[in-house]
């Protein structure tokens, strides 16, 4: 159903995937041939939104497990009249190694993922020992990955991952894509849970 505020002479922003064993065609989910950016786990999609609306000039992915939560970014971005977002439901880690194709993105977001905290779940985190290969795959050169967290071991096993890769070498985030929050992030911030932040830019 059309949500009332959505602007109604845009189309659904929730692309449905043809195939889960093809690489997806670009050219087929936006209206522009544009620099692309995925967030893996767009959550409400408020990041994603403003983001995307603050950069016509960029095209947007947002993958998401839960409907209820696609749907969320299909309501904001339509609201906000935006033709450079999608959004795709579907498993992180499926996605960016099997549909994403290679070397198509600029960049990377990953906020808050489930930190999956008991040591034995750690082998479900979506960043683990072999990821840095999955985003080496994805991102063009020069690309760069943005992580968050609010776990402190999480973040130590990010670092870790990174680290142990030649192919990267750590940035800043920059102030104004720092600025923008989460929905996790505000409930953090407002319980005063410190966001830890890291980058990495690939060779």
């Amino acid at each position: 159903m059309q949500s009332e505020h959505a602007k109604p002479d845009l189309p659904n922003l929730l692309y449905e995937l043809p195939s889960i064993v093809e690489r997806l065609d670009l050219s087929k989910l936006f209206p522009k041939s544009q620099p692309l950016e995925v967030e893996l786990g767009s959550g409400d999609a408020s990041f994603l939104v403003e983001y995307a609306n603050q950069h016509p000039e960029q095209n947007f992915i947002g993958v998401e497990r839960l409907l209820g939560r696609l749907r969320k970014l299909d309501r904001k971005g339509r609201r906000a009249g935006l033709t450079n977002l999608r959004g795709v439901r579907i498993e992180n880690g499926y996605f960016l190694e099997w549909l994403l194709p290679p070397h198509a993105a600029s960049a990377l977001h990953v906020y808050f993922p489930d930190p999956w905290p008991k040591k034995k779940h750690h082998k479900h985190r979506l960043i683990n020992e072999r990821f840095h290969e999955l985003v080496l795959a994805a991102l063009t050169p020069g690309g760069v990955i943005y992580l968050r967290t609010d776990d402190e071991d999480y973040f130590a096993q990010m670092a870790r991952v990174f680290a142990n890769s030649s192919a990267f070498s750590p940035v800043e985030t920059p102030p104004d894509l720092a600025a923008i929050c989460t929905d996790f992030e505000r409930d953090f911030q407002s319980q005063g849970i410190r966001t830890l932040r890291t980058a990495y830019r690939r060779y």
